[in-house]
């Protein structure tokens, strides 16, 4: 979002929120999914940079798929966006105390659940899949602590409504990556700490697959479990149907016994909640922000032209689920994907 200008530009964007929220909140939940997919689908036809994006991105994710399967798998994509817009106003209100039970169904959460409850730390990770949202909303409302990290909004007004509904049910937001004092005090104290780590992280990222392409990835996540010795969680909360309801649960958990004897316990870490990442968005591709620049910074050797190095090669080799073929499609450069014109 671009950073507004003016006092007049901060209000407008806000009180243009509030409305459509409170328009929004006045029809069904249902009605109003129904309406944003329909939305979602004009964006696709409109916005040509990130309908090649998506197209991009899922040409690669998927190569066994053809053109007219990948079109509508973006087309999914792009309602699927704008319907989380429609949640983020309708859950509070229909997801609580009393009511979670009727629209959450709950998959394999068991060993969480157990981990939680024996009040052991953990690192909780998600991707920009289904509703993110609603995985830390229901911790909170089943009485466990958990502090999330946020990407603050240029929009402070925007930012503080986004906040009070995010920390209604008891969520805490920690709203800035460089708060490693607060991240560490939350492990330190037995609480949970959820981040949504499936971002482009830029040239100082760790380079680790992400469906059979290298993708920048944080490297945060591995070193606080490392100096923490703390597991971590990969769950989702897909949506089901068309009602806001949601299937919740646990692709994967990496405990520190797990990564001790790796040859690189940080990047072995790293791969490993990515390829959980990448699982659960297989699951429901449609349920995923393609649009999203996650291919965005590319390793040196690619930028140079060069063959993968040796030290790369050896920690990709090192992965207990590497195989030849993915192996040679991490050699192979990813296609130029249209961006933000400067």
């Amino acid at each position: 979002m671009a950073v507004p200008k003016n006092a007049f530009s901060l209000w407008g964007q806000y009180l243009a929120a509030r409305t459509a929220e409170m328009v929004l909140t006045t029809f069904e939940a249902r009605d109003n999914l129904r309406a944003a997919g329909a939305i979602g689908q004009a964006i696709y036809y409109i916005s040509k940079r990130h309908r090649e994006r998506a197209m991009i991105h899922l040409r690669m994710a998927f190569p066994d798929k053809n053109e007219e399967q990948l079109k509508e798998l973006a087309i999914d994509c792009f309602e699927h966006f704008v319907q989380l817009v429609v949640e983020v106003c309708h859950t509070p209100r229909l997801i609580g105390y009393d009511t979670w039970h009727e629209r959450i169904a709950l998959g394999p959460l068991a060993p969480a659940i157990r981990m939680l409850n024996e009040g052991k730390p953990a690192i909780l990770i998600t991707g920009h899949l289904g509703n993110w949202e609603v995985l830390g909303s229901l911790l909170a409302i089943l009485g466990y602590e958990v502090d999330a990290v946020a990407r603050p909004l240029d929009n402070p007004l925007v930012n503080d409504w986004l906040l009070g509904i995010r920390q209604k049910r008891g969520l805490r937001i920690i709203t800035k990556w460089q708060a490693s004092d607060r991240m560490m005090e939350v492990l330190r104290n037995g609480g949970a700490l959820g981040i949504i780590a499936d971002q482009n992280a830029g040239e100082k990222g760790m380079f680790v697959p992400f469906f059979g392409k290298l993708a920048s990835t944080y490297k945060s996540v591995g070193l606080l479990a490392m100096r923490q010795k703390v597991p971590v969680v990969c769950g989702y909360a897909h949506r089901v149907g068309n009602d806001c309801c949601y299937e919740l649960g646990v692709e994967d958990i990496i405990e520190p016994d797990q990564w001790a004897n790796q040859p690189d316990p940080l990047f072995y870490i790293t791969a490993r909640y990515m390829r959980a990442i990448e699982n659960m968005v297989r699951r429901v591709p449609k349920q995923y922000l393609w649009m999203h620049r996650r291919w965005k910074t590319r390793p040196a050797h690619e930028k140079a032209g060069k063959p993968m190095p040796d030290t790369l090669r050896a920690k990709l080799e090192s992965l207990p689920w590497m195989t030849p073929e993915l192996m040679t499609s991490l050699q192979q450069p990813v296609p130029e994907i249209p961006g933000r014109r400067r």
